[in-house]
């Protein structure tokens, strides 16, 4: 409808204007019904520029070019024709557009008035020469902006693409941490309340007393690990929005019709089944069996591109460093050291957008000491909701297996987290790591460590 609008006010104004301009020249024809069919013929041939433009064209210029070659005077009845060469030119192919210029000055200029002995002045000649230049100019601005805007609207669409991605990533790994938040939380309390049950049933008749101290210890880790599963239960629905809860409240799962209470005021008929003798009994179908869990592998710092492949892709520059002679460790310390790495950049990514970040890892005998710093964010972080408990997570995990963990601010800017966890199995305490007031380097630990974990809450960025 928007092109037939315009047709008809081009139509408008090459019939006013024609009228006009024919009117004021002498020595041109006067305008008759067939000049005023030419005039409105280019217009109406603009309703389809946009199905033909080609056709379109050429319609509009057999009509500019009638109209002035049979003597009527030249004015606006360019118009339909200007419009239909900027729309071929933009919506066509422009190999097929742009020769129809010359033809176009040709037709209207010399040599086709010359051998109609029609003269053009020499002004005029380059004064069309000029208007069809700019209209060619005119045609490959506009041909050109119209590329650039398809190239940044299928820019944002791949952007939009890139951040759906991302964010799917980001989920995937927080699920991932919740499990082996859950895995670790459980896993010890479980285990130690499976050995305290045992050591109880055998000493309940012979020795009641640490019996009764035994049945204690299970009842505090049951107590701990309830407590862990709520706390994990909280940070989960933390996570639900109130339009998903809005959703569940409205539309609730279906449930099973509640049976019938015995003794109810109205009993439903009883009927009898009488089976036939001898009836052999069918065989059951066997049990499906249930798929195995798929156990996704623990994190490891062996291949660090391997680890830092994630937080690479959602565009952190992670730079690392490793000194010392690596070695095997054990699994405890391996995974425990890729968590504090990956938990780490995580909170870089939410909480410093555009900082980079580097991961020194160092192998001393005693210890493996981790320094995981960033730099200051170059935008203001949007704020996802209250203060996590990341940080407070990790010490503790840490601590747990006898290192130290310290994080804060860096006096030059940016932030740091810093870890020392002992190299063997054997949970001794060793010397804190370096906190956000070192500088930068990890000193080896002693051959005889006394020192115990600092407990000095640090600022949480989680």
């Amino acid at each position: 409808m928007r092109d037939w609008g315009i047709a008809a006010i081009v139509a408008a104004i090459q019939v006013g204007g024609g009228y006009a301009v024919n009117a004021s020249q002498s020595g041109v024809r006067a305008l008759d019904v067939f000049g005023y069919v030419l005039l409105v013929a280019g217009p109406l041939a603009l309703g389809l520029r946009r199905v033909q433009p080609l056709p379109v064209l050429g319609v509009t210029l057999a009509a500019c070019g009638l109209y002035l070659a049979v003597g009527y005077g030249f004015g606006p009845v360019v118009l339909a024709f200007a419009i239909a060469f900027l729309t071929a030119a933009v919506h066509g192919n422009r190999w097929w557009t742009y020769p129809v210029v010359p033809a176009a000055y040709l037709l209207f200029v010399w040599p086709a008035p010359a051998l109609l002995g029609r003269h053009t002045d020499l002004w005029a000649a380059f004064g069309i020469l000029g208007w069809l230049a700019a209209l060619v100019a005119a045609a490959e601005v506009l041909r050109q902006w119209r590329i650039a805007e398809r190239e940044r609207r299928a820019r944002a669409a791949a952007a939009r693409r890139d951040e759906k991605a991302r964010r799917e990533r980001s989920e995937n790994r927080r699920r991932l941490a919740t499990a082996h938040e859950l895995h670790d939380a459980l896993a010890h309390n479980i285990s130690v309340i499976n050995v305290q049950s045992s050591m109880a049933l055998e000493l309940f008749d012979k020795k009641p007393q640490q019996a009764r101290s035994t049945l204690a210890a299970i009842k505090i880790a049951s107590r701990e690990s309830l407590a862990e599963v709520h706390k994990l239960l909280g940070v989960i629905r933390a996570g639900v929005s109130a339009e998903d809860l809005e959703e569940a409240e409205q539309h609730p799962l279906p449930t099973r019709p509640a049976r019938p209470r015995r003794g109810a005021w109205r009993a439903a008929p009883r009927l009898e089944v009488r089976e036939p003798a001898h009836q052999p009994e069918p065989e059951p179908e066997p049990a499906p069996v249930a798929p195995e869990p798929v156990r996704l592998p623990d994190p490891s710092i062996d291949d660090l591109d391997v680890l830092l492949r994630g937080v690479r892709a959602d565009g952190l520059n992670v730079e690392t460093k490793i000194v010392g002679e690596v070695r095997r460790l054990p699994g405890t310390i391996d995974v425990a050291a890729a968590t504090i790495i990956l938990e780490s950049l995580d909170n870089v990514l939410r909480h410093a957008p555009g900082a980079g970040a580097n991961v020194t890892i160092r192998y001393t005998a005693d210890s493996l000491d981790l320094t995981i710093d960033n730099s200051r964010p170059t935008t203001t972080p949007a704020r996802t909701g209250p203060v996590g408990n990341g940080i407070i997570t990790m010490r503790k995990r840490i601590h747990a297996l006898g290192g130290a963990l310290t994080a804060g601010p860096r006096p030059s800017g940016g932030y740091r987290v810093a870890a020392r966890l002992p190299s063997d199995t054997g949970l001794r305490r060793v010397p804190a790591a370096v906190g956000a007031e070192g500088n930068g380097k990890v000193e080896p630990a002693p051959k005889e460590p006394t020192a115990n974990v600092s407990e000095t809450p640090e600022p949480d960025k989680n």
